[in-house]
């Protein structure tokens, strides 16, 4: 696969540390862009995927293959597991620190994901209410699909205080002390301060693989035709005990669930597999297509000044 890209500005580039973003929608080719690019860069990748952080995850994640992960060295793949609480804000502090770290000693880094909020996070920061809002979203999907009896239990563990004074045959009200629970926000209103920002010493250039929609749909479909010969399905069965945790609650894994449940049939599974997964990606493309920063790539052999890194 190729990529374009077209000529960086040349002022400062030398003098700053870089971080080399590679983003973009599920199936694009990010991977292949990003060790390629680290490798004519001599350094490393800093993952920026929500659910390829869990060790546990591998093929419905489309982990990088063993492979690729020996070819250049990758961080936050496999760096917690799925009985762990992790969000956007604590992704965007843990990363930073490794990336203030690492540019001790040296001057390039590839930062590479689809977790448009992951991406914020540590390139921009997340002040409090968009903290909130993904927190509210994870709550609301655990509302879904676990049920409000669940999540009340779950407020009466946490805070039982809270629980004594709130309704919990109300789901709004339930949802919401969970997130002030938390979020840790203990009602506390006053401004906050972003929760990272990039000092004035680091620069980023953006990029994201570009072609035409049908194509993306075709890999996609594709990828998750190797995804199950590969066994992403005794892979969801392997942790189907695990299915209402928040790091499951993932494309992939959510269908072959319900199948399992006797919900929809394998053949339905798949087909949903494939759907949801090009619905997520017309997400991706519509938040990173906001992005003015993002440089769509076609062609990154033939035309690319990172070949002259």
């Amino acid at each position: 696969m190729g990529f374009f890209i077209g000529k960086f500005p040349e002022t400062g580039l030398e003098e700053k540390k870089t971080i080399w973003v590679i983003c973009g929608p599920t199936a694009s080719g990010k991977t292949a862009m990003a060790i390629h690019l680290a490798s004519k860069l001599g350094c490393e990748i800093l993952s920026a995927d929500s659910r390829q952080i869990y060790r546990e995850l591998n093929i419905g994640v489309a982990r990088p293959e063993p492979e690729e992960l020996a070819a250049v060295k990758h961080h936050f793949i496999g760096h917690i597991s799925i009985t762990e609480s992790y969000s956007a804000g604590r992704y965007g502090h843990e990363a930073r620190i490794f990336a203030e770290q690492y540019f001790q000693q040296q001057d390039h880094l590839v930062l590479c994901g689809g977790t448009g909020l992951y991406l914020k996070a540590f390139l921009d920061g997340l002040d409090r209410q968009a903290a909130n809002e993904e927190l509210r979203q994870q709550l609301q999907k655990r509302l879904e699909n676990e049920g409000l009896e669940n999540l009340s239990s779950e407020l009466k563990l946490l805070h039982p205080e809270t629980a004594a004074s709130t309704d919990l045959k109300n789901p709004r009200r339930v949802l919401r002390a969970l997130e002030i629970i938390i979020g840790g926000q203990h009602q506390d209103t006053r401004p906050q301060e972003p929760i990272s920002f990039l000092p004035e010493s680091w620069q980023m250039r953006k990029f994201a693989p570009a072609m035409e929609r049908q194509e993306l749909y075709h890999r996609i479909n594709q990828r998750t035709e190797q995804m199950l010969a590969k066994g992403l399905w005794e892979e969801a069965e392997a942790l189907f005990e695990y299915r209402e945790l928040n790091a499951l609650q993932t494309v992939g894994y959510r269908e072959i669930f319900d199948c399992m449940e006797g919900k929809i049939t394998r053949l339905e599974a798949i087909e949903k597999i494939k759907q949801h997964t090009r619905n997520y990606a017309k997400r991706q493309l519509t938040w990173f297509r906001r992005d003015d920063a993002v440089c769509w790539i076609t062609d990154i052999h033939r035309h690319s000044a990172l070949n002259s890194v």
